[in-house]
C-alpha cells in the first residue's frame, strides 16, 4: 500500500493545513493589494448623493 498524506498523524494534518491555509490568504491579500487600483470616482459621486438623499429625507 502506497502512503499518503492522509495516513499521517493529526497534528502534521492540521499544520500543513493551517500552513497551506496562510499561504493562500498571503497570495490573495498581496492579489488584491498590488492590483492597480481604478482612479475614477465614481463610486464616490455615488455614494455623496446617496449621503445627500439621506439627510434630505430627515
Amino acid at each position: 500500500m502506497m502512503p499518503s498524506f492522509h495516513s499521517a498523524d493529526r497534528p502534521t494534518h492540521r499544520r500543513v493545513m493551517v500552513v497551506g491555509l496562510l499561504f493562500c490568504s498571503a497570495f490573495v491579500v498581496i492579489s488584491f493589494w498590488l492590483r492597480p487600483q481604478p482612479e475614477s470616482s465614481k463610486v464616490l459621486v455615488k455614494a455623496d448623493r446617496l449621503v445627500r438623499t439621506a439627510r434630505k429625507a430627515n
